[in-house]
């Protein structure tokens, strides 16, 4: 019993999955059918033109063929395309035309003349006097007396006329300009003209202030140096205000290689320069100290004259106007006593640090 009610209930379930199986292809039939239709449609529109072109070019190019002569062909059948392209187009046109050249022509809608408008009254008088010529024209001698007495009255009227009408443009512009007030303040509303000029007035001072920094640092000075191994070899370079140290270092070698042979092979990479007790990096220029007003530990930065060393006459504790010459030193001599006075007063520079103890007086 229970047997035969699981093969009537296996046979059940089989023929649900098979009716299952039929509706999922009948749909999956449909959705493919659909998918076509709408590629088609898309296809049709935009290479319609391409597949003849392929086509025929498929037919004429059987075998192996040349890349020169399969575009030549393609180049041909693509120009041939578009000839018939444009014939048909130049073809639909020509009707439209005749069909427009048959219709009948549109009825044109006559609008009534304003009592100020000057142009449809001169078109009146016109036509006014085109009428009142075809009412006299029995009598001769009237109707030349009748267009003579009009052209008379009608040259005042227009003059009136056009006199009134600027009168009128007078009045409107008063209006305008009465509507603002003169004695307000409008500088902050937005003004085109003004802003256009403000703009070029800022153009034209960065400019000027270029120019202006650009001789100054072409400016020469003279830089009191020393060189330093121990003791203190005092020289004079000449350079611009917008080099940096490391080109200022490269003319100290050209003038002191000649007298210290330890010099002869090193670059300027190998020296360091010292002012004011403070190690100078190579990348900075003279012009940014004197510019920034830039102050050391026991000096200006910005002053390069020469001056006697002012430990020996003045308090090393206070600020002066004068300053110390520049020390040019081997790099490798620095690693060998920065332990020992004077290197151990020495500190990398630093543009945010200020030394607020000494002061100028």
């Amino acid at each position: 019993m229970s047997f035969a009610h699981n093969k009537g209930r296996a046979e059940a379930l089989t023929k649900q999955r098979e009716r299952e199986k039929e509706d999922f292809e009948r749909q999956k039939q449909l959705l493919a059918k659909e998918t076509e239709l709408k590629v088609a449609a898309i296809t049709n529109k935009f290479a319609a033109r391409v597949d003849a072109v392929e086509d025929k070019l498929k037919s004429e190019t059987v075998g192996l063929v040349t890349l020169d002569d399969f575009t030549a062909r393609r180049a041909r059948l693509e120009l041939e395309r578009a000839k018939q392209v444009a014939a048909a187009k130049l073809a639909a046109e020509e009707m439209e035309k005749s069909q427009n050249a048959v219709a009948p022509p549109k009825a044109k809608v006559v609008t009534g003349a304003l009592s100020f408008n000057m142009d449809d009254e001169e078109e009146e008088g016109d036509g006014g006097a085109a009428s009142e010529d075809g009412e006299d024209s029995e009598d001769s001698s009237s109707d030349e007396g009748d267009s003579n007495q009009a052209t008379d009255e009608g040259a005042p009227i227009k003059r009136a006329a056009e006199e009134t009408a600027e009168d009128a443009a007078k009045d409107r512009s008063k209006k305008l300009k009465l509507m603002k007030n003169p004695e307000v303040d409008t500088s902050f509303l937005p003004d085109r003209q003004r802003e256009e000029a403000e703009r070029q007035e800022r153009e034209q001072l960065r400019a000027e202030w270029f120019d202006q920094q650009e001789r100054i640092k072409n400016e020469e000075i003279d830089i009191v140096y020393s060189f330093w191994d121990g003791s203190g070899h005092r020289r004079v370079a000449k350079v611009k205000k917008g080099y940096s140290i490391a080109k200022f270092l490269d003319t100290v070698l050209d003038n002191l290689r000649k007298e210290f042979h330890e010099l002869r092979t090193v670059s300027s990479d190998g020296l360091m320069y010292i002012k004011e007790d403070l190690i100078i990096p190579q990348h900075s220029t003279f012009y940014d100290f004197i510019v920034t007003k830039a102050r050391g530990k026991s000096g200006p930065l910005f002053d390069f004259d020469v001056h006697d060393d002012i430990r020996m006459t003045h308090d090393a504790s206070v600020e002066k106007q004068e300053s110390h010459a520049g020390k040019v030193l081997l790099r490798s001599w620095y690693e060998r006593n920065k332990h020992i006075f004077p290197a151990n007063r020495w500190e990398p520079y630093d543009a945010e640090k200020t030394w607020d103890k000494y002061t100028i007086k």
